[in-house]
């Protein structure tokens, strides 16, 4: 337990409030930055390395050749890792064959919650343009994340008007209970000061950490403070300059540590151990950018190679190498997709597909003799790390 001389005034405060039925206490944060401040010489190491690792990622992303179509798979990969941590059992295949009109493995609703996510993600990147980082902008995003599907009846766009809880069955015996409605305006406008504040002098990268923590403690909303917690952390640091394309995404490294994640929370809340959270937190950083440094540079490589291949090897390799950088942008496609969007004939991307399944470069995933859809297979194997769904509890 924390000394509280020290740490007392990085501790929150318990109020009772009642909950159907029940007194419970809910907690109430503290506004950022915390006090006493954060001891960043004792974090400096761990910032450098994550810094200098999102910068090299940062460099890679401006020499690819199609910046976009990376940075269009990599969002749909978030999507679905974020999705998982909340309980969803959708691949990254599901999704991108779900948005190729194709048949889809995974639940519906499943499949429409992340494809709601990556709809929330790129709103609120291209809002960042006209509208600051705010409150505002949360509940817009929140507002699409929640659209249809199960999370219709949780007050899309809205702040809640009840009091929510963090497991247990009831209030009673929940881990965890957030600010009730009468503190949550306050909560949630010291937040939003935190985050245009400049006195603090903190680096970007440890804001980001502060601000995660404090959006999941204060949870806003009746559903859906995960995943708008997490986007936080990338929306703070494209808008601080950090990053110059929108490529940090944390869910991989929260949904293999899930453990330590929710514990660590739970110490800030309890003993006001924020540098703990932010030592996991930078590592985090550094290892997802380290991660996406090293995928984007192997899949540069396999489109090279695979262009080579089929330069040298195919027996049709200009209709080969149409359909091969079409599929770059699309990995699952049917024929008549292919057709209405290279121009050639049906038989010639018929024979083109024969000759890339030929080649291992492309395969069928259905089985079936028609609405036949194929896979760039190496490709998706790259993308789709880590994305197997987790295990239920």
């Amino acid at each position: 337990m924390a000394d509280s001389s020290t740490h007392g005034s990085r501790l929150g405060r318990f109020v009772e409030t009642p909950v159907a039925g029940e007194f419970v206490r809910a907690f109430v944060p503290p506004p950022l930055p915390p006090v006493p401040p954060i001891d960043v010489l004792s974090l400096l190491n761990r910032l450098s390395v994550a810094e200098r690792a999102l910068g090299r990622l940062d460099g890679i992303i401006m020499l690819l050749p199609r910046q976009e179509l990376f940075l269009y798979m990599y969002i749909r990969k978030e999507a679905v890792l974020s999705s998982q941590i909340e309980g969803t059992q959708s691949t990254l295949s599901d999704l991108l064959r779900f948005e190729t009109e194709a048949q889809a493995g995974a639940p519906i609703d499943d499949i429409r919650e992340v494809s709601n996510y990556v709809d929330a993600m790129m709103f609120g990147l291209e809002r960042l343009a006209e509208l600051p980082l705010s409150l505002r902008l949360i509940r817009e995003m929140h507002a699409r994340l929640l659209r249809g599907g199960r999370g219709g009846s949780k007050s899309p766009g809205e702040f809640r008007r009840t009091q929510n809880w963090i497991g247990g069955s009831r209030p009673g015996n929940a881990i965890f209970v957030p600010p009730p409605i009468t503190e949550l305006d306050a909560a949630l406008a010291a937040l939003e000061a935190f985050m245009h504040e400049e006195q603090s002098k903190l680096p970007a990268l440890i804001k980001a950490g502060l601000l995660h923590v404090q959006f999941e403690t204060i949870h806003p909303f009746l559903d859906g403070n995960g995943r708008i917690g997490r986007l936080l952390v990338t929306l703070y640091l494209c808008v601080q300059d950090v990053l110059r394309k929108p490529l940090l995404y944390l869910s991989l490294y929260l949904k293999t540590r899930r453990a330590d994640y929710y514990r660590l929370l739970q110490e800030v809340r309890e003993r006001g151990a924020w540098e703990a959270w932010l030592e996991f937190f930078l590592d985090g950083v550094a290892e997802i950018a380290n991660q996406a440094f090293d995928a984007a540079t192997r899949i540069v490589d396999l489109f090279r190679q695979d262009r080579e291949r089929i330069t040298v090897e195919s027996e049709r390799a200009g209709s080969a190498l149409r359909i091969h950088d079409l599929m770059q942008q699309h990995p699952y496609v049917t024929s008549n997709q292919l057709v209405e969007r290279t121009g050639l004939s049906p038989p010639t991307v018929n024979a083109a597909l024969l000759d890339l399944q030929r080649l291992g470069i492309v395969e069928e995933v259905t089985g079936r003799r028609r609405g036949r859809v194929f896979g760039y297979r190496r490709y998706l194997a790259i993308l789709s790390e880590g994305t197997d769904p987790l295990p239920a509890p």
